[in-house]
């Protein structure tokens, strides 16, 4: 049971006049102030026995799935109302705060008898995961509304929120290099690659080292003394690669860089790479790893390979441990035993947190091509640039020696023979998109 605002301005109506005429001396005012409260109650239960009961109302939710973050959705709320009595109420749906809510979780409805009505509610999560509804609160009045009936039922809600994938604005640019590199297009970017592809005759601006010797002799034309087409080999790299993109998911990866975890950056550049890697006809395996594998996408290709990744990424938060970097060739072994391309997505500016990483990186680039991508600071490299006063100075010795020290780890990684890859949150899915079609096109891929 609860009590209205109507009730209480039913009571104060009464009791105000009541309380002055007894302080000015009337005894009788007192009995009429106890028969006006009995009145207010008689009222009041009356018209609470004359409420429907919120317990004979059954409630079904329409939801969508999946939403990007920073993406709304409308969850339809559908009562309907088993009772024989009107039903006036005020509905609560219990989203937790991270679901986003616009405007007030409040809602008033009237449903006949026998009848049902909806409520719409849009959402927009502010957080990647599993955003929850377990219970619905209905408050049923009564006509007078007056005293109220309440109820919380069961109604579970799931909704999913996944990685935004900001950067699938950079995918059209890269497809184009793309298709540059694969010869779709007329603009040809000739070069050597993986895989022979045909013999064709030689024109101006076509590499000599190209050229096939016995192919060129065997269009010698005999009635012409001699003279021959020179021949040329075309290449195109090479399908069906593999591609193991590992994310550190360690503290380090829950550090906010220009208002964004360094994770959600990782999973911006695993998204635009697997994308692209998919149209070049390659093979991407996923793995989150710290200390154990907390997310795994593989065998998956095609249209089917995003939405397993964003699928798995959702649910996916930064532990505050260090990463155990000493079990990751054997996860990278049970993905795949052929040579394949793998990219670190993890921090790489200070020697106390790479030390581990740099570890292995000799006996991971000896099987493979390997790439550390790391996200550089915007405001550590600002600061070091001023130097105004003493407390700038101070800071900007501070942001040197990081810088120093980032530095210091990216020369490291190169002498064990990987790859590095370094930029700002927002240039980071670019860059490593481009590294990928420089391998491609360099025939290291």
């Amino acid at each position: 049971m609860a009590v209205t605002g109507r009730f209480v301005l039913l009571v104060a109506f009464g009791v105000a006049p009541v309380v002055v005429a007894g302080f000015s001396g009337a005894e009788a005012a007192w009995f009429a102030l106890l028969g006006w409260l009995a009145l207010s109650v008689g009222l009041g239960a009356i018209d609470l026995s004359l409420a429907a009961s919120p317990r004979r109302v059954v409630l079904e939710r329409d939801l969508p799935p999946r939403v990007r973050l920073g993406e709304s959705v409308v969850s339809t709320l559908s009562i309907a109302n088993t009772g024989e009595r009107m039903l006036r109420a005020t509905v609560r749906d219990g989203w937790e705060p991270s679901a986003g809510v616009d405007g007030a979780n409040r809602s008033s409805v009237v449903v006949p008898a026998g009848e049902r009505r909806s409520i719409r509610l849009r959402l927009q999560p502010r957080r990647r995961g599993d955003r929850r509804a377990e219970h619905v609160a209905i408050r049923a009045a009564g006509p007078l509304g007056l005293w109220s009936r309440q109820a919380t039922l069961s109604s579970p809600g799931l909704l999913r929120v996944l990685p935004p994938f900001h950067s699938r604005v950079h995918l059209p640019a890269r497809l184009t290099r793309l298709r540059e590199l694969d010869g779709r297009t007329p603009l040809l970017v000739r070069g050597q690659g993986t895989e022979f592809d045909s013999i064709l005759e030689y024109v101006r601006g076509d590499d000599v080292r190209s050229i096939d010797w016995r192919a060129t002799a065997r269009h010698v034309d005999p009635g012409a003394r001699g003279s021959a087409k020179l021949m040329v080999r075309t290449w195109r790299p090479e399908r069906d690669r593999r591609i193991v993109i590992v994310a550190d998911t360690s503290r380090t990866a829950a550090a906010r860089i220009a208002d964004e975890p360094r994770l959600d950056t990782a999973w911006e550049s695993t998204l635009l790479l697997s994308a692209l890697a998919t149209h070049a006809g390659d093979r991407v395996d996923f793995l989150a790893w710290d200390r154990r594998a907390r997310a795994r996408v593989t065998g998956a290709s095609g249209p089917h390979l995003l939405a397993r990744l964003v699928d798995a990424m959702a649910d996916v938060e930064a532990e505050l441990i260090e990463a155990d970097w000493t079990g990751l060739p054997a996860q990278i072994r049970r993905i795949t035993s052929r040579r394949a391309l793998v990219v670190l997505l993890t921090a790489a500016d200070a020697p106390g947190s790479a030390r581990g990483l740099l570890s292995v990186l000799p006996q991971l680039a000896a099987r493979h091509t390997v790439i550390v991508a790391s996200v550089l600071d915007p405001d550590t490299v600002a600061d070091a640039a001023r130097r105004d006063g003493v407390d700038d100075l101070y800071l900007a010795a501070a942001s040197e020696r990081s810088n120093l020290d980032g530095e210091r780890v990216a020369a490291a990684i190169r002498r064990s023979g990987a790859h590095t890859v370094s930029a700002a949150p927002r240039e980071l899915p670019p860059a490593l998109a481009d590294r990928y079609l420089d391998l491609k096109a360099s025939g290291l891929l």
